[in-house]
């Protein structure tokens, strides 16, 4: 049988030297990033049969990235393994084409199990918090509505980038735009949000799972 082809995202290098480990048996770890952005770009440029990462990474957290990497290679399977154990990130997860969600503190064997699962277009949820997100997905894994408060996919990633406490001029370098447009979406999420300070947008980004608060 063919060995799948993986690529792991976690912003630990232990961990991920950790599941180079477990994985290395089974199938080819063709790549391991520190953050969203460099995951992005090592998809493109080795098209893994599965993508393993965290929810919480610096510059594109996991969530976003999962949204992008979905859209850039629809096959790719999608598997979160993350300290998160709220089973409304895990529906969060689904929703943005994840297969398969683990938590950090699962069983090694559990991450083999994933993959496998994954892999023959099976979804697995592991079982400490598998009733909690499966009963109310039993009618399908559709979107769910947009809030209110809905901010666009770049509006996300500059909010996140603010949040991580970067300058205009760094944000504007690593989205590739000019620091007049990170100003612009700044101002609009602002208004959107009803929002009035720095300080403001980073509390709502860490409440709202888009950064970390550790």
């Amino acid at each position: 049988m063919k060995r799948p082809r993986i690529v792991l995202a976690d912003d630990h290098t232990l961990v991920l030297e950790g599941l180079y480990k477990i994985l290395e048996d089974e199938c080819d770890v063709v790549g391991m990033a520190e953050d969203g952005r460099t995951l992005l770009t090592m998809v493109q440029e080795h098209n893994p049969d599965v993508v393993v990462l965290d929810i919480s990474m610096p510059q594109l957290n996991g969530l976003d990235a999962a949204r992008q990497l979905h859209k850039l290679l629809p096959a790719c399977k999608i598997i979160f393994l993350t300290m998160h154990a709220d089973p409304t990130y895990a529906k969060k997860a689904f929703q943005v084409g994840a297969s398969g969600y683990l938590l950090k503190r699962s069983a090694a064997t559990e991450l083999i199990l994933a993959i496998h699962a994954v892999l023959k277009d099976q979804f697995y949820v592991t079982p400490v918090i598998a009733k909690e997100v499966l009963l109310p997905l039993c009618g399908g894994l559709e979107r769910a509505p947009e809030n209110k408060h809905s901010l666009t996919p770049r509006q996300r990633e500059v909010l996140q980038l603010v949040a991580e406490g970067k300058a205009v001029k760094d944000i504007a370098n690593i989205l590739n735009v000019s620091s007049k447009t990170v100003e612009f979406h700044k101002t609009k999420i602002m208004r959107e949000l009803n929002l009035h300070s720095t300080v403001e947008l980073t509390k709502y980004a860490v409440a709202h799972g888009i950064v970390s608060s550790e």
